[in-house]
């Protein structure tokens, strides 16, 4: 970490720092320049804040110098993680896709979604036994019979599973029904007693971007599971709030290649969430594996018109197939394979 001091500050103000940072166990240079003072805390500065010293008179500004989230940071892993989902490498060359309805419905709702699944060539299944919606008066999810419609529909091809966990007191329920990979949502990114509960466990994680968390926040967030031990974490840009309403989200493409370059970890994008219309879905998915996405998590449903949640976003089995021969194309074109 660098403070930097106010140009007047005094000798006394400078001592105040060196002592604040000594008392953390860091040591300290002092380089003194004709019109600043820089003050260089050396060590793990992971024990420091810019707000310790911000207040403190004579500081003009302080700032860190190593990232702050080194577990997940490339910095420190330079080769690229593959994290393996139920058998399923997600990294790497091949780009992986993640298919299902938004929510679990009915047994016949779900056998027909996983036939669609396997039918269009994806090797995950997707959908959500536990929902979070904005309306308290809206479908819920199925919760716990949820799992076990979305276990057995999966199971007869094979195929893992991944659904979205709310809260600390179902975790066990989750490992209990074998669920392959933990979908934390976008408004639970910074739900830190939940993510330090994922972090205790070995199931990989899909972190959802918070609607509007900057790429510091949501590689911090990652961290709070790394931390706990479970390194097997994948990132998924959903897109964020901005003052458009023309629609749902907006996709931060950029996000994919920025995140390339600040983490190792497998980086996948919800074209579904981000745009919140079928029509949309294509062409985001596209752009996303042109972009360098890992792989993409999209809904499918066998009817989407008499879909219980987010019918408006959701592809008919007909649709997915078609789509994942143009993201074959533009994965080739990019020197990947699906």
């Amino acid at each position: 970490m660098i403070i930097v001091m106010q140009r007047d500050a005094d000798e006394a103000s400078v001592a105040a720092v060196e002592a604040k940072i000594r008392a953390h166990g860091l040591d300290v240079h002092i380089s003194r320049g004709v019109e600043r003072t820089l003050i260089g805390a050396i060590g793990d500065e992971r024990k420091l804040d810019p707000e310790m010293f911000d207040p403190m008179p004579g500081v003009e500004k302080s700032m860190h110098i190593v990232k702050p989230y080194r577990l997940v940071a490339r910095e420190w892993h330079k080769a690229d993680t593959i994290v393996v989902a139920g058998g399923v490498p997600i990294g790497g060359n091949t780009v992986q896709i993640i298919a299902g309805p938004c929510s679990v419905e009915t047994d016949a709702q779900m056998n027909a979604a996983a036939d669609g699944v396997k039918a269009g060539g994806a090797r995950l299944m997707r959908g959500g036994a536990f929902k979070p919606r904005t309306s308290p008066y809206a479908f819920q999810g199925k919760g716990v019979d949820g799992l076990k419609l979305l276990k057995d529909a999966a199971g007869r091809h094979r195929l893992p599973v991944v659904t979205e966990l709310m809260d600390v007191r179902m975790l066990d329920a989750f490992l209990e029904h074998g669920v392959d990979v933990i979908q934390i949502g976008t408004r639970n990114m910074q739900n830190f007693d939940l993510l330090k509960a994922v972090g205790q466990v070995a199931t990989p994680v899909i972190l959802k971007r918070g609607m509007s968390a900057t790429i510091a926040e949501w590689l911090m967030a990652a961290e709070y599971i790394a931390a706990g031990g479970n390194h097997n974490i994948i990132f998924c840009e959903r897109g964020i709030r901005s003052f458009e309403t023309a629609y749902r989200n907006v996709l931060d493409v950029t996000a994919i290649p920025v995140l390339k370059r600040e983490t190792h970890l497998p980086v996948i994008v919800d074209p579904s969430h981000a745009g919140g219309k079928a029509w949309m879905v294509p062409a985001l998915s596209l752009a996303a594996v042109a972009a360098g996405a890992d792989g993409l998590l999209v809904e499918i449903h066998p009817n989407p018109v008499e879909a219980w949640c987010d019918a408006d976003q959701a592809l008919t089995p007909r649709e997915f197939g078609v789509l994942m021969e143009r993201i074959g194309q533009v994965a080739r074109a990019v020197g990947r394979e699906i």
